[in-house]
């Protein structure tokens, strides 16, 4: 799945709930000029998976804040996501109020496309792609099932990609964009300034 960085994201056209309930087609495309993150995730009706979900759902408003569009993904029906999105979360459901859409990749294209189905068990493993403005793969995170991932590490990853994108620098360890920490900046004689600076 690394071969997918720096290249462009493979296309998808799959039914999709919304916010708002409704079932509509959506594509890749569609978000052009925005940055995507894909969320991969097992089942609909399971155990971390909602945990998940709801994380991403209830920072919605910091991703939107920074250019940024979240998408669920399974290979459940869209009438499974209806279903599960309807179910209140002390049921172990998503509940009425949430925020992503979640796409039916019942074909399970975009999980063999993207690299994250375990075949001959029709389902992905938790497989995070942060898409650029462009359409190219800038970041890839895959989990084994049993373990969920990290809201904020997803942020930051975008934040580091986006400074990165604007400022021409790159992001040391642990880089924050929302701290306002400087970049470093890849060339030698500048690079040991930075180095010196950190180094006390």
């Amino acid at each position: 799945m690394s071969n997918l960085i720096g290249k462009p994201a493979p296309a998808f056209s799959a039914p999709a709930v919304l916010p708002s309930g409704e079932i509509k087609t959506v594509s890749l495309a569609d978000f052009k000029g925005k940055w995507v993150v894909l969320v991969f995730y097992p089942l609909d009706f399971t155990f971390v998976c909602p945990t998940e979900l709801l994380g991403f759902s209830d920072a919605v408003s910091k991703f939107e804040a920074i250019n940024t569009v979240v998408l669920g993904v399974s290979c459940d029906s869209e009438y499974s996501h209806l279903a599960w999105i309807n179910t209140p979360r002390k049921q172990g459901g998503l509940g009425p109020n949430f925020q992503l859409p979640l796409v039916a990749d019942r074909n399970q294209s975009m999980a063999r496309n993207y690299n994250v189905l375990i075949e001959g068990e029709g389902f992905p493993l938790r497989g995070t792609f942060v898409i650029d403005p462009n359409g190219v793969v800038s970041s890839i995170m895959v989990n084994d099932t049993p373990v969920g991932r990290s809201v904020d590490e997803t942020i930051r990853i975008v934040e580091a990609f986006q400074f990165t994108a604007k400022h021409g620098e790159v992001c040391p360890v642990n880089f924050k964009a929302s701290e306002r920490k400087a970049g470093l900046i890849p060339d030698p004689t500048k690079a040991k300034e930075y180095f010196a600076a950190v180094n006390n």
